[in-house]
């Protein structure tokens, strides 16, 4: 199979706990469940894309242990190619930690383990996988230097190269943006990047026209119940969200990554790409979990607003 859709990223197992109330530092409190649950931004990304009807192949890595086994079979399962998935013998896997309280606040702590392998050394041993796609997809759970490696690897194959710059605590190197056809952020993540606040639609506008400034192709910032904005040099274009019950959010931002990206290698246009994308994210906050959340092709093809 060659993938028409590559995601470089991270996998992580989701290690959820549910209890009545979050603890107080020191303090030791009883859970009323525990899962395991299959996660990594990168993951989440490869397999929305795939089961909305994307060939994908995933790039990235898991330690030598259980979970490492475990996450590549589920990115099987759902038909991810996994050639460039490296297992680092000594190294455990990446974990979240997370507990949910009963209000759905919650407290996360994200151990990176094998994902912080992931080098540019394996960007070029697996070029022949980039080679054969059309849109490449990163985030920034694996190590920086990584990820601008894809980056510009992509933009000297001509793919489509999307960027979701999650999760971001500093700006981009300035040298990025003219490798990145779509930076896609959410509200939190376009403002620490264009140092533009965010808390309405004119002002993500604002935010996004900073970021085409400094050189991103393009720009659609997720905003959630209020939808999506599209900013380029040339045209911006809101797109309103589709009517849904929310359960859970949790992977709603990378199944819409997913779904643009798997609607792009499909050959949609642009403005369809993205409608596609909205109805695939509102379907994924309909369910609980991360990717037992994220809908199939058909679910999305069946969609029908209230």
């Amino acid at each position: 199979m060659q993938a028409n859709v590559v995601v470089a990223g991270s996998l992580n197992m989701d290690l959820v706990t549910r209890t009545e109330r979050l603890p107080r530092p020191g303090e030791t409190v009883f859970g009323q469940s525990f899962t395991t649950v299959h996660g990594g931004k990168g993951a989440n990304q490869a397999v929305a894309a795939s089961r909305l009807g994307a060939r994908v192949a995933m790039l990235g890595c898991v330690g030598g242990d259980a979970y490492g086994v475990q996450l590549r079979d589920g990115l099987l399962a759902d038909r991810v190619d996994c050639v460039a998935v490296r297992t680092v013998p000594d190294c455990a896997s990446g974990v979240a930690l997370i507990t949910v309280d009963a209000c759905s606040q919650n407290t996360i702590v994200v151990v990176p383990g094998a994902n912080g392998c992931l080098a540019a050394e394996d960007i070029r041993a697996f070029d022949h996988v980039l080679q054969g796609a059309q849109v490449l997809v990163c985030q920034l759970e694996v190590p920086m230097e990584t990820v601008g490696c894809v980056l510009a690897r992509g933009r000297e194959l001509g793919k489509v190269v999307i960027l979701n710059p999650a999760p971001v605590s500093a700006p981009l190197p300035g040298h990025w943006y003219g490798a990145i056809d779509y930076l896609i952020p959410n509200e939190s993540e376009a403002w620490a990047l264009s140092s533009v606040p965010v808390d309405s639609l004119e002002s993500a506008g604002r935010a996004a026209r900073r970021l085409v400034e400094l050189g991103a192709g393009k720009v659609i910032v997720t905003l959630g119940a209020l939808g999506a904005l599209f900013v380029s040099a040339h045209r911006v274009m809101h797109f309103t969200a589709p009517k849904v019950e929310a359960v859970d959010a949790t992977a709603a931002g990378d199944t819409f990554v997913g779904g643009f990206s798997a609607a792009l290698a499909a050959g949609m246009e642009e403005d369809d790409a993205i409608r596609f994308a909205q109805v695939a994210a509102a379907l994924s906050v309909t369910r609980a979990g991360a990717q037992p959340s994220i809908p199939l092709l058909r679910d999305v093809q069946g969609f029908k607003a209230p």
